[in-house]
């Protein structure tokens, strides 16, 4: 290979880089991101106290300060959802699950001619425990965290005003409706555990006993 070849080659490869690095300036300088004094957006996450105590948890309402507001009219509304599953009427039939006439106060799992499961069964206790106002809120909210093993499939009524709308409205189904509760009232109290009576007072030490009254001389 003579001298001229070697300089076209070299020449050839010096041309090609000088190319390529002109290029590469020319797209970064078309492409170039420049970045900016201040940016779109930030976000902040405020992390908890190491430590701290946690947040206490929302109370829930009595089902008796529900009930004194309640609508039994809108209850009944909501309850057309569940008479897919369930009949309200007198003598109504059992369908996925039980008739629910005068299901207030009834014992739990005790309707005639319905298989309950084995979870609503064992919450039964032999039919001790009843569908109580404050047992209906409870199962109405959350069936299967109340009544762990139900077959009942339904979610739940998370909110407050509906769970009370159709519990007023169940009170209706009844040739005999149950009495509301009251709403803020509070058990008697009850003296302490092993706590006694509290005596009559008595008489200081040495103190004579009161003589009766002398009666009235007669007119």
């Amino acid at each position: 290979m003579d001298s001229s070849e070697v300089n076209k080659l070299l020449g050839g490869f010096l041309g090609t880089c000088f190319i390529v690095f002109s290029i590469g300036l020319v797209s970064d300088g078309l492409f170039a991101s420049p970045t900016p004094e201040k940016p779109g957006f930030a976000i902040e996450a405020q992390e908890p106290a190491e430590g701290g105590p946690a947040a206490p948890a929302a109370e829930a309402k009595p089902i008796a300060d529900l009930l004194a507001t309640a609508n039994a009219e809108a209850g009944a509304a909501i309850f057309k959802k569940c008479q897919a599953c369930h009949s309200g009427e007198k003598g109504g039939p059992n369908k996925v699950g039980p008739d629910l006439w005068d299901i207030v106060d009834r014992p739990v799992a005790e309707h005639e001619g319905f298989a309950y499961s084995a979870g609503m069964k064992d919450f039964s206790k032999g039919g001790q425990e009843h569908w109580t106002y404050d047992n209906l809120n409870h199962f109405i909210t959350s069936p299967k965290k109340f009544v762990k093993g139900t077959a009942m499939g339904f979610a739940g009524l998370p909110k407050d005003e509906d769970r009370a709308n159709v519990i007023a409205y169940l009170r209706t189904l009844s040739d005999n409706p149950k009495p509301l509760p009251q709403p803020g009232a509070s058990a008697e109290a009850k003296p302490a555990e092993g706590a006694k009576p509290a005596e009559a007072a008595k008489p200081a030490e040495g103190a004579a006993p009161a003589k009766p009254a002398a009666p009235a001389p007669a007119q």
